[in-house]
């Protein structure tokens, strides 16, 4: 299971980095399109020196509220696992994430993808063919149907190695146990005579051979079971949250990068203000719905800590980007307001996929919950409340 650790960080790199070069590359290009028209004419430069003191204040505050409230919604589920009410098998913990999952899935419908069709439907593009066709929805539909490939392949082909790694490792372990246990019964077992009845010992050696086939099922399975640290549908559970939560990550990393700069690169107080307040909360909530899936994943510490920290770093970084590139960086241009859209519809898809599909379906259809009404009816609600609370939002945000 040594891989599992590379595969968190190798995943989390490739969803984050390319993203920070691409815009970084894209800025000079963004101010070199700043000469159409209306488009683009309100540069960042352009804000009063009073405005951009506030909003650096502002970007400050929301460096550490976002960061802080990162953290804390993420590693709640985490440390949760020490606190018998938050453990993932208590109902606590199916009311968080249903919560969770209830804001992650308003962040998809409500703030993201009306953000892309926003953008990929603005003036400043009537040039291109961004006017006759709603890439905004192509996007997000690329973004549901590319998650659930990867969801699908990933899932299988960590399946398929874990079973041929623990099926080698159980043949091994027979065949030392059977052998081991053949040596016992040949010492333990009454002479017999060369000259003896030939049924008698035809008898004898199919008796033998029935018990060394049994044993090596049963030394197999302990085998199998001791190998993946528990019971064998347990551990494809976990496997399959692996899955989950490494994905989730993905289209939060994506969308988290987008904001991060947008908010960076602002210099207008009244609309850093309510970002700072809609982000920090639906970032703590987004971090419980990945934390959960963390914890019913059963990562090492490695991963864990590799993990929490890319999901806390990633939009407070993408703030740093964003001030350093304020100068320069016109989020009105064409070029982007076509990488912000295009990169948003996706991030809405795979967002949208995943509340549905890996978070929301994968506890209302738990047994636990499908036999209990009350509980039922409690993630519900919940899940009710948080869409209900991240969709308010999208007044001020």
């Amino acid at each position: 299971m040594a891989m599992r650790p590379r595969a968190a960080l190798a995943l989390s790199l490739a969803a984050g980095v390319p993203l920070v070069l691409l815009l970084l590359l894209l800025a000079p290009g963004a101010r070199a399109d700043d000469g159409s028209g209306g488009c683009g004419a309100a540069g960042g430069g352009e804000a009063a020196p009073g405005d951009r003191a506030r909003a650096r204040a502002l970007k400050i505050a929301a460096f550490f509220s976002i960061l802080v409230c990162g953290a804390l919604g993420c590693c709640l589920p985490v440390l949760g696992r020490r606190v018998p009410a938050l453990r993932p098998d208590r109902d606590v913990f199916f009311l968080i994430k249903a919560f969770a999952a209830g804001v992650i899935l308003a962040t998809g419908f409500i703030h993201i993808l009306p953000d892309a069709f926003e953008k990929l439907t603005s003036d400043c593009l009537s040039g291109g063919p961004w006017q006759d066709f709603p890439f905004a929805g192509l996007g997000a539909m690329v973004g549901a149907i590319g998650t659930l490939v990867v969801d699908t392949v990933a899932t299988g082909y960590f399946t398929r190695v874990h079973f041929k790694d623990s099926a080698a490792a159980a043949v091994g372990a027979a065949a030392v146990g059977d052998e081991e246990k053949q040596q016992q019964q040949a010492a333990s077992a009454p002479h017999v005579d060369d000259g003896a009845d030939g049924d008698g010992h035809g008898h004898g050696g199919h008796v033998h051979m029935h018990t060394h086939a049994t044993h090596g099922h049963s030394h197999g399975a302990s085998a199998l079971v001791a190998a993946v640290g528990g019971a064998e549908g347990d551990k494809e559970h976990a496997l399959r949250h692996r899955v989950i939560a490494q994905v989730l990550e993905l289209g939060i990393v994506v969308h988290s990068v987008i904001i991060g700069i947008s908010l960076g690169a602002s210099q207008d107080p009244s609309t850093i203000k309510p970002l700072v307040v809609a982000l920090s909360f639906h970032q703590m909530f987004e971090g419980m719905g990945l934390g959960g899936c963390i914890v019913q994943a059963k990562f090492k510490l490695r991963s864990i800590v590799t993990m929490v920290l890319f999901f806390c770093l990633t939009t407070p970084v993408g703030i740093v980007v964003g001030v350093g590139i304020s100068s320069v960086y016109d989020e009105d241009s064409p070029t982007a307001l076509v990488v912000e859209g295009v990169l948003n519809s996706v991030a809405a898809g795979i967002l949208v996929y995943m509340a549905l599909v890996d978070l929301l379906a994968e506890d209302f259809m738990n047994p636990r919950v499908q036999s209990r009404g009350k509980l039922q009816l409690g993630i519900n609600a919940s899940m009710l409340v948080g869409a209900g609370l991240m969709s308010m939002l999208a007044k001020w945000a």
